[in-house]
């Protein structure tokens, strides 16, 4: 039941999303529920932090992956062959934490991390609660209600 995006590093060194020919999951525990042990606890325990860090965002499954919205994108998540992901959807919060993200593999909105070595608790926390407040601040630049 889960729709694993698989990643091939091309010849430019940058990786290339290619999907595979799995049913696509209908929610987050189908996604993680198709996942090996491994990667299945870290990202249950990612889910954990997102969850309690942003209580009133909205778990969906976007591009067939785990993605959290409130006042928009906040972030998501996602097992590939050889790593775990977490988006953070934001250059701006990723350059702002970017001294304590910089021994982690990632790119410009995303962090890469082994299923054994899961992030912080303290750094998912922290980047979670930094969109939700990039999120209500342009929220509040559009005039939408934070309710």
């Amino acid at each position: 039941m889960h729709a694993c995006l698989h990643d091939k590093r091309s010849k430019t060194g940058k990786y290339q999303m290619k999907k595979s020919t799995r049913i696509k999951p209908e929610s987050v525990d189908d996604y993680l529920a198709a996942l090996p042990d491994d990667k299945r606890a870290a990202l249950a325990g990612l889910r954990k932090l997102i969850q309690a860090a942003a209580p009133n965002a909205t778990e969906v499954i976007s591009y067939q992956i785990p993605v959290y919205k409130y006042h928009g994108m906040l972030v998501g998540f996602a097992a590939f062959k050889n790593h775990c992901s977490f988006f953070v959807m934001s250059p701006s919060v990723m350059k702002a934490y970017g001294k304590e993200l910089e021994k982690y593999d990632g790119a410009e909105t995303t962090i890469r991390f082994a299923a054994d070595k899961p992030l912080p608790i303290a750094h998912v926390k922290k980047l979670v609660k930094a969109r939700i407040l990039e999120n209500e601040t342009n929220a509040k630049k559009k005039g939408k209600s934070l309710l």
